[in-house]
């Protein structure tokens, strides 16, 4: 079993690791490794992988993420991009996808509520919504997919969608992904703050030993 965010020692880090913690991965499913490489080899996980790691090196401590992904994407050959975004971050969103277009890139866009479906569709109850008797729209992480699978995109890139509606659009999505910022509506979201403020959250992050009710 894998047990990495409770290592101590990060054997991996060495170049000859003199001995590796009994209960890790690397001595017990060794197979698994070996088959990873594999996967490697294959032309479309390399380019991916290749300039990941090229992007990691020249641009450390020096580009900002968006600065990455744009670099990333220059690198890796991908010319239509295919942008999900909130529309809790309209704004932020016009300015991305006009900041991708400079960048010499094509970009098709879809944002969170594209077609206006109510949430009762979703078994939604009134005191279940954000604010219980008024009209208000489902968030639809699938259409945006099958929308940016529709065009064709060679990579797309997530910003703002909620917890959950991010998994699906994973789920549903044909082309790789990755994410230019996560939704945190308390810590401008920024959700690593929560870590990095520990001794202030420690009581807001206790209270969630145990699911919610409601």
């Amino acid at each position: 079993m894998a047990h990495c965010a409770r290592c101590g020692k990060f054997a991996c880090l060495e170049e000859l690791p003199a001995k590796v913690p009994t209960d890790c991965p690397m001595g017990e499913d060794a197979t698994i490794y070996e088959e990873s490489l594999a996967e490697y080899k294959k032309p479309e996980i390399r380019n991916i992988a290749r300039n990941a790691a090229i992007v990691e090196a020249v641009g450390y401590g020096v580009w900002t993420r968006l600065e990455e992904i744009i670099e990333f994407a220059w690198r890796a050959g991908f010319k239509k991009l295919g942008f999900a975004f909130c529309l809790g971050l309209r704004k932020e969103g016009a300015k991305v996808e006009k900041i991708l277009r400079k960048a010499g890139f094509e970009v098709e866009s879809a944002a969170c509520k594209t077609g206006g479906r109510p949430k009762e569709l979703l078994g939604i109850k009134e005191n279940e919504k954000v604010h219980p008797g008024q009209f208000e729209v489902m968030c639809n992480p699938i259409v945006q997919a099958k929308l940016l699978n529709k065009a064709r995109t060679d990579f797309n890139i997530l910003m703002g969608l909620c917890v959950g509606h991010d998994t699906m659009f994973f789920k549903y999505s044909k082309a790789p992904v990755t994410v230019l910022a996560v939704k945190d509506r308390v810590l401008a979201h920024n959700p690593l703050g929560a870590i990095y403020s520990e001794f202030y959250y420690n009581r807001k992050i206790e209270s969630h030993k145990k699911p919610s009710e409601g």
